[in-house]
């Protein structure tokens, strides 16, 4: 490890950032989960960052960056660009510190965080396809116009304010040897591995910072390999908090240093957590937010030989579309196999459909929809195509359904 004095943020930078926050933000609660310590054998808390004001830890960085603005800078407004927590961060502690805020968001973003970010005063452009986009433009407009950047990532201030995040953790569970969270650009990740990792040497301990990315938008494992910022071609995941395509030189800079390990998990893993985090914890939360919960289900430690005693998983949002909701949860309840979906080919004959309602009904399944067709391509005179999704309780209930269906002589295809 290096000097941490030839960081770019230090664990002083982070003290102050917290001094200036008192009374701004909320100190979120650490809520211990028996049922992710039952599932990974270990005690884990959450750190529900779910709960702060505007919905993320985003207002922590923003408001820290904001605030050490001159007067002449205040006065010139600042411009940002964000998917959403970033901007809500931006426009509320734009609000509070009487600043004029515009900020592009991309196309398609997801309506409740337009409407939070609109009302919080803030002017909002939509501009591109994804947050890149909307960066290059947020950008070319502070250029063109004197207004000062604020950048979701790429900023020292912004990386000492989401860095209070690992003094909370720290004051709320002292014994701590794990913590995970999730990482886009990097200023979270970054700004608590100086956080924790500079006390703990103070302490003579060691605490074990891991990141987590979506598989899908993961730009950190390649360039911590190479050494050097590798941006990706493409991005796509449900976690749009995290749907970053190139780190931050900043915060690379301190998690090449810092961090012991990046891992990725899967689209159902993060659907998984997600449902996981409704049913048994009561937490609504965000994709990008569930993602260190996604790790520990899917085994990253395990893989990783890290046997924690006391994790802290770090719910960094809970701003999610409704409707994204709909389709998150049924995904997860897929991915559970606590919802299935199967095709047949049938003969057009009477009773067939009675007996495939009987065989489900007997499994204790429960059909939810139902598609009965005798037209299609691939459909012979005489055949019928169904298509049944039904509740079920589990992966080894969903296979004896598929095994029941299989002995009454018919041929089931699960469809994803």
């Amino acid at each position: 490890m290096i000097q941490k004095t030839t960081l770019p943020v230090t664990l002083s930078d982070i003290e102050n950032a917290r001094d200036l926050l008192e009374g701004i933000i909320v100190r979120t609660p650490m809520e211990h989960s028996r049922a992710l310590s039952l599932a990974i054998g270990s005690e884990v808390f959450l750190k529900c960052e779910n709960l702060q004001r505007a919905g993320s830890f985003k207002v922590r960085g923003a408001y820290v960056r904001m605030a050490k603005l001159s007067a002449e800078e205040r006065a010139r407004g600042v411009v940002a660009a964000s998917a959403g927590n970033h901007a809500q961060g931006v426009a509320q502690a734009a609000r509070r510190l009487g600043i004029k805020a515009r900020i592009y968001m991309p196309l398609g973003v997801a309506l409740p965080k337009l409407t939070a970010t609109r009302d919080h005063g803030a002017e909002v452009i939509l501009h591109g396809h994804n947050v890149d986009e909307a960066l290059a433009e947020a950008e070319r407009y502070a250029t063109a116009t004197g207004a000062v950047f604020v950048h979701p990532f790429d900023n020292p201030d912004i990386i000492a304010g989401q860095g209070t995040i690992g003094l909370e953790i720290l004051d709320q569970l002292p014994d701590v040897d794990t913590v995970l969270m999730g990482v886009g650009g990097g200023g979270l990740l970054a700004g608590v591995a100086v956080a924790i990792k500079s006390r703990a040497k103070e302490l003579g301990r060691e605490i074990k910072i891991i990141g987590v990315q979506a598989e899908n938008a993961a730009a950190y494992p390649p360039s911590l390999a190479a050494d050097a910022l590798v941006p990706l071609d493409t991005v796509r995941t449900i976690a749009d908090g995290i749907a970053v395509g190139r780190p931050g030189q900043l915060p690379f800079a301190i998690i090449r240093e810092l961090v012991d390990d990046v891992v990725t998990v899967s689209e159902d893993g993060l659907a998984r957590a997600l449902v996981f985090l409704m049913e048994r914890s009561k937490l609504v939360v965000e994709p990008a937010g569930a993602v260190g919960v996604a790790a520990l289900l899917e085994g990253k430690l395990e893989e990783l030989g890290i046997n924690p005693t006391k994790t802290a998983v770090i719910l960094s949002g809970g701003n999610i579309d409704p409707l994204l909701m709909l389709k998150v949860i049924q995904r997860g309840l897929s991915a559970a196999g606590r919802y299935l979906t199967v095709r047949m080919m049938l003969d057009d004959r009477p009773g067939e459909l009675a007996t495939i309602s009987r065989v489900i009904a007997e499994s204790d399944a429960n059909v939810t929809r139902l598609d009965h067709t005798r037209v299609g391509g691939s459909l012979s005179m005489g055949d019928v195509a169904i298509t049944i999704d039904m509740e079920t309780k589990g992966h080894e209930h969903s296979e004896a359904v598929l095994n029941n269906l299989r002995a009454e002589g018919f041929q089931p295809m699960v469809m994803s």
